[in-house]
């Protein structure tokens, strides 16, 4: 089984030493991918409700340091070669999908193919209303990017004409490496997420989840792909445990539950100098024994 890395763009990890440090250790220790999430603007209240804390409540205060995740990326691509590279997640939605199907194909080509697109339809409806976007029908706006996206990535030329989006004959270079197969990962644990994931997924990122909790969403997003016609060995499963104090035996449990990749969120210490002994502590306590599962 393999290990990710939620560790850059926020608080401490916005420092370039920070972020340079923490990519180059994690890669060389043998992490498989290096996650970063988005959001815009963040409010000092919100009555939306943050969909993993008890009271909805959101972990950070307004105020916190969250850092671009494509420039990001872009930035950890300039320091390694092997690792893969990855939003967890994109708030598509608040996007252009021209835009931001640019934004991913030169992320990709500048880091050599090592780019998945980690995808999510948001939660902050504050959010939405300050970039002016219909907080509304979302998931469908989502969906729609995403077909736009995979068309622009795959096709010489594209026409489109949707709910959202409308045009003629564009021409979008460069391609991502893999052109329309980048892979886009969907967020989300609800019922309708998981349909996002068997309809047009290439994989589910489920966040906040113990091992009881993720054999149960993966035996029923298995079951969803199986009636579309889907083999679920072709669709990756990531989770992030979060919140859920986990312990050693537990990754045998994520393994048997179907999980590929397990992901811990974390932040890197203030002082680059102690990264490399934080890295190598993480990879003992965590990426060996994940990686010893097979």
């Amino acid at each position: 089984m393999k290990t990710g890395l939620f560790a850059l763009g926020i608080g401490t990890a916005v420092q370039p030493a920070i972020v340079r440090t923490t990519a180059e250790h994690a890669e060389r220790a043998g992490f498989s991918t290096l996650w970063v999430g988005e959001h815009v603007v963040l409010f000092d209240r919100h009555e939306s409700k943050y969909p993993y804390s008890a009271q909805g409540n959101f972990p950070l205060p307004a105020d916190a340091d969250w850092l671009d995740p494509f420039i990001t990326l872009t930035f950890a691509a300039a320091v390694t070669a092997r690792i893969r590279l990855a939003t967890g997640i994109c708030l598509v939605p608040e996007h252009n999908p021209l835009v931001l199907a640019k934004q991913v194909a030169s992320l990709d080509r500048l880091c050599g193919g090592r780019f998945a697109l980690g995808v999510g339809v948001g939660w902050s409806a504050e959010e939405f209303a300050a970039l002016g976007i219909p907080f509304e029908r979302r998931a469908p706006r989502t969906r729609e990017y995403v077909a736009v996206m995979r068309r622009l990535w795959g096709e010489q030329v594209t026409s489109f004409h949707g709910e959202f989006v409308n045009f003629d004959h564009a021409r979008a270079f460069p391609k991502p490496s893999r052109g329309g197969n980048l892979p886009v990962l969907f967020g989300g644990e609800s019922g309708p997420a998981l349909k996002r994931v068997a309809d047009i997924g290439n994989g589910w990122f489920g966040f906040n989840l113990d091992p009881a909790e993720t054999s149960e969403k993966v035996t029923g997003l298995h079951a969803l792909l199986r009636e579309r016609g889907r083999d679920p060995k072709d669709v990756e499963i990531v989770i992030a445990p979060y919140l859920k104090r986990i312990t050693v035996d537990d990754l045998k449990r994520y393994r048997d539950a179907g999980v590929d990749e397990l992901v811990f969120v974390t932040s890197p210490p203030a002082d680059a100098a102690r990264i490399p002994a934080w890295i190598d502590k993480l990879a003992g306590d965590w990426l060996e024994p994940a990686s010893r599962l097979g």
